[in-house]
């Protein structure tokens, strides 16, 4: 018993270990993506409030204010006609890669959902059903052996993407424009 309980063991520290050198290393989620946003202010500060217990989500974690829509007078993209808001959602998603019935490497994804002014309520009132059609994608992947090899190449990614994105589809309906992998990682056995 022990045999097979320590490799995961050990595996799941070395995925937090790594995750945690990552955040260290690219100077943190919620400051990086509200400084990506180019409107200079805290993902926090966006929504006053933080729910902060670990199990529902954090207010301001999408790194955009409700208040982005119709009253930002910014473009949102060079050259975009339609006003977007980018969903960060709060937690990461693991998958594991199986092979001959042994977990052969973890990968954790981050993903933001790329929707219509307005609707990032919608994504949050939505999230476990969002998540669970985004794991199913990712699942469908990893079995077919999309993780592995040179998992981050274009020809590996597109399937996934696009499988993410007519999920998103499923659950949100037609506001949503995409969605983005903003990390990627494996950990191998």
């Amino acid at each position: 018993m022990l045999r097979i309980l320590l490799p995961v063991i050990l595996l799941i520290l070395g995925l937090a270990g790594g995750i945690g050198a990552g955040i260290m290393l690219s100077g943190g989620g919620e400051e990086t993506a509200a400084a990506d946003d180019g409107h200079g202010e805290t993902a926090a500060g966006d929504h006053g409030e933080d729910a902060g217990d670990g199990h529902g989500e954090t207010a301001g974690d999408d790194g955009h204010g409700d208040d982005h829509g119709a009253a930002d007078s910014g473009p949102v993209s060079p050259g975009s006609s339609e006003d977007l808001e980018y969903v960060r959602l709060n937690n990461q998603f693991v998958v594991p890669v199986v092979r001959e019935g042994t977990v052969r490497s973890l990968v954790v994804m981050s993903l933001t959902v790329e929707v219509g002014s307005g609707v990032s309520e919608t994504v949050f009132d939505r999230e476990p059903r969002l998540r669970d059609a985004f794991l199913r994608v990712m699942f469908s992947h990893a079995n077919a052996g999309g993780f592995d090899g040179s998992f981050t190449s274009p020809t590996s990614l597109n399937p996934l993407r696009s499988g993410l994105r007519d999920a998103a589809r499923d659950v949100l309906g037609p506001s949503v424009n995409d969605v983005l992998i903003v990390d990627i990682v494996r950990q191998d056995a």
